[in-house]
């Protein structure tokens, strides 16, 4: 496989969002580095395939992540607005995991910070789920750590 090129290594599953809607939990391997990928996927009649909404994270992110997840309740009320944490995913760049109400609505973001001399804040990539999908969401990810043990990285 070329050095280059941008492989599914393993499709962990699909949490489907509405009728047209759905994100895709899978662990990815691109110019020879493997990754856990979260992305939103449409499926309407102008256009059926992935969306700009998603997140790549490091296996160090998902490993500390997939605890914290863990440690939610199942019960959508019983979810609080809380940052999960703040994870470097390099040099200037980290992942900012939380529960956050936006317009009136829980939900559970995934999001870039940029920090550097040019930017600091919020960038464009990153994810929001519905927390009322909190206890599939926890075992998607559980499953996207545990794949990420088990794929050795002579895969790529």
């Amino acid at each position: 496989m070329s050095q280059s090129s941008f492989a599914v290594l393993h499709n962990i599953g699909t949490l489907p969002l509405d009728e047209s809607s759905e994100v895709k939990f899978s662990i990815d391997s691109y110019r020879g580095y493997r990754y856990a990928s979260i992305r939103k996927y449409l499926t309407s009649g102008s256009y059926t395939g992935a969306t700009r909404a998603g997140i790549t994270m490091t296996e160090e992110i998902v490993k500390a992540v997939a605890p914290l997840l863990a440690g939610l309740p199942d019960v959508p009320a019983q979810v609080k607005d809380v940052e999960l944490g703040k994870f470097a995913k390099r040099p200037g760049m980290s992942v900012v995991v939380r529960v956050s109400t936006f317009q009136g609505a829980k939900g559970l973001d995934f999001r870039q910070w940029q920090e550097d001399n040019t930017y600091k804040g919020w960038t464009k990539k990153g994810i929001r789920l519905p927390v009322e999908k909190i206890k599939e969401i926890k075992a998607l990810f559980a499953k996207m750590a545990q794949a990420l043990q088990e794929t050795p990285i002579t895969d790529l």
